[in-house]
Order: C-alpha cells, then structure tokens, then sequence
C-alpha cells in the first residue's frame, strides 16, 4: 500500500495508460457503428486526467521513480492544457474524420498514446525519461499521418516525418550521450549542479549541447530544421495536421525549459547564440515564406515556424518573466491552431478539402460568422 501512495504524482499517466487498454479491447469488441462509445470514453479519459492530476497537485515539487519524474507547477498546468487542447481536437475533427473513413479506434488510441506521451515529457526530470516521452509521442503522430492509406500525398508525408524525425532523435540521443559523457549523470539537476561546480567536461558538453540543440529544433520546427513541417502539414488529413500543430508544441515547450532551463542553464552562455540564430531565422524565412502560399495548410506551417522564433526569444531572455511569456505564447498559438484549422474542417466537406486561399473567396457572402471568425483568427495569427 505504501508503494501505490508514493506513486501518487503520476496517478494520472497510470489512468491514461489503462484506459488506453480498455479502448483498445472496447473497439475490438463493440462493432464500428458504436463508435460514440469509444468516443466518449476517450472524452471521459481526458476529464478523469484532468481531475486526477487537478487532485494530485502538490505545492512545491514533488519527485518519483528515484528523481525521474516530476510533478510541480509548470508541469500540471501544461497537462491540463494539453487535455483541453486534445478534447477540443478530437471535437472538431469528429464529422471531418467520420465522413473520410478515419474515425477508427486505431486513431483515438493514438490519440491518447500521443498524449500519455506528452505527458511523460512534461513531468520528466532526467534525459532519458524525456527521450521516452518524446519517441511515445513521435511514432503515435507518424501513425496518425499514415492513417489515410488511401492517399499517397499522406503515405508519403508520413515517410518524410518518419525518417526527418528519425534524424532528429539521433541528435537528440548523440547530444544526451555526451552530455551524460561530460557530467556523469542524466539527472536534470545533478547536471545542473556539477556544470556550475565547474566539474564537467566543457569540450564534451558544449559538443553535446550543439546536437542537443539541434534535435529540438527539428521538434519545434525551427529553421534551417523546418523543411519537414509544410510538407506534413500539408499532406496530412486536416484533422492530424491539427493534432500535431497544437498540442505537442506545448511538450516542446516543456521539453526546451527541462533540458536547456532547467539542466543546461550554467551553459547558457553556449546555447544563447544558437537558439538567437534559430529565432531569428524562423522569424524571418517563416513569416516571407508564408507570404507566398496558395495553400492555406502551408501557410499555416510557415506560420508555424515564425511563431516557434518568437516562442524562442521569451527562453532566450533568461529571466522568469520571459519563461512565463514564452509558455503564455505556446496557450494562445495552440488555441489560433485549433481555431484555424477547425475552420478548415467546418469548411470542407465530402471529397473536397478547403484548403486553397480561393476556396475562401465569398465566404463572407456564403456565411458571414465563419468569414469573421476566419477573420479574428487571422488577425491573431498577425499579431494584431
């Protein structure tokens, strides 16, 4: 009993973990007309996180699995959002999947995997914890791109992912080693400690930290790590396309404060410079790009990156008041995603996606509503 008690801060990953099982066997066994069911019990999952991991919020911070889970602040808040950004996904994207064949139980089981994902990335506190967190996450949403089998601009898409974000874990894996090789451990704060006890290897942690770097900013899209993103975006059914734009970019998020923040912060000196170099470029190639696209699902990517820049500056600050701005920045450009692309579902129909700017050209005639809420997600999108 005593064991069950200590693994009171991750009661939360434990439900999803099992629920994800029970939808999986409810959708075997119930036919395919019963979908609602597995549908409001993915819904029903998603509120139980939330109250469980609302239940089990400890003041401070409290550590699991000998320090390599956390549970604090940052990282129930994150959760909660991610629940409510996943629900709101899954709503809007229900009559866009249904009539296209995609409304499976394979897709709201990826939906919940990628999510027990984000979850573990969030509360990880050591470099191999977040590495688990991030490929859940990762091959969840390379299965989900894949879904439409129908489809080659999809199937291909899906291999571009795959392979890039392959890449990209390679990074990941190469600087974590030498970060491990320059420190002697995989702890976030250990290492935090004994970089500003000045007891590591500064030539392997900087080698390390370049790659590390890197890694994240193929995960947040960031350029010259971007080219994956309008290509997936683009291919990808509207509703994954939403999916991956929402989301997972606030694991990102959580993912850069645990490792660069948090860990890497003595070196801040080092990674500084990179990650100005990425926000600007982003900011720049993300919002000239966007400029010439006809197709508003690319445009959306483009966006993507220059908003990943501008997410970057508030890290790059070093100041609490920036880290706060940053993670305000992820909420609100996680909530223009949802919007925008739910507006492109809204507007699709049977065989025809709306996904070219022409396609909106009338709306405000056709109806007037969704052409002004178009038009206040655009404007946000903006900036302005």
């Amino acid at each position: 009993m005593s064991y069950i008690s200590t693994l009171f801060p991750a009661y939360a990953e434990i439900f999803l973990l099992c629920m994800i099982g029970v939808i999986m066997i409810a959708d075997l066994l119930l036919p395919s007309q019963t979908r609602t069911v597995t549908y409001l019990l993915t819904q029903v999952t998603l509120l139980g996180c939330s109250l469980i991991t609302v239940a089990t919020h400890v003041n401070g911070v409290a550590h699991l699995f000998t320090g390599m889970f956390v549970d604090d602040l940052m990282s129930d808040v994150l959760k909660l959002l991610t629940y409510l950004a996943v629900s709101m996904m899954l709503v809007y994207s229900r009559s866009y999947l249904i009539v296209r064949g995609l409304f499976t139980g394979e897709f709201l089981s990826l939906t919940l995997t990628s999510t027990l994902g984000m979850m573990v990335m969030i509360s990880a506190s050591n470099l191999v914890t977040l590495y688990i967190g991030l490929e859940v996450l990762a091959l969840s949403l390379y299965a989900m791109v894949a879904l439409q089998r129908d489809s080659a601009i999809a199937t291909e898409s899906a291999m571009k992912y795959f392979i890039l974000g392959a890449m990209a874990s390679g990074f990941l894996l190469y600087g974590m080693s030498m970060i491990y090789g320059g420190t002697g451990s995989l702890d976030v704060q250990t290492i935090s400690n004994v970089i500003q006890a000045g007891q590591g290897n500064d030539m392997l942690l900087v080698f390390g930290l370049a790659f590390l770097v890197a890694g994240l900013a193929f995960k947040l899209g960031a350029v010259p790590f971007h080219m994956w993103v309008p290509d997936v975006y683009h291919g990808a059914p509207t509703a994954m396309t939403m999916f991956i734009g929402s989301a997972p970019k606030l694991a990102a998020f959580a993912f850069v404060m645990r490792i660069l923040v948090e860990s890497l912060q003595p070196l801040m000196i080092h990674w500084a410079g990179m990650l100005a170099v990425l926000a600007v470029l982003s900011m720049g190639v993300g919002n000239i790009t966007a400029i010439a696209q006809t197709n508003i699902k690319r445009m959306f990517a483009y966006s993507t990156i220059a908003h990943m820049g501008f997410l970057l500056l508030g890290v790059l600050s070093g100041t609490l008041d920036g880290y706060s701005s940053a993670m305000f920045y992820a909420v609100i450009y996680v909530l223009m995603t949802l919007g925008g692309f739910g507006m492109i579902m809204l507007l699709s129909r049977e065989g025809f996606e709306a996904d070219n700017l022409n396609d909106f050209k009338g709306l405000n005639q056709r109806s007037p509503w969704l052409a002004f809420m178009m038009l206040l997600l655009m404007f946000s999108m903006a900036g302005v």
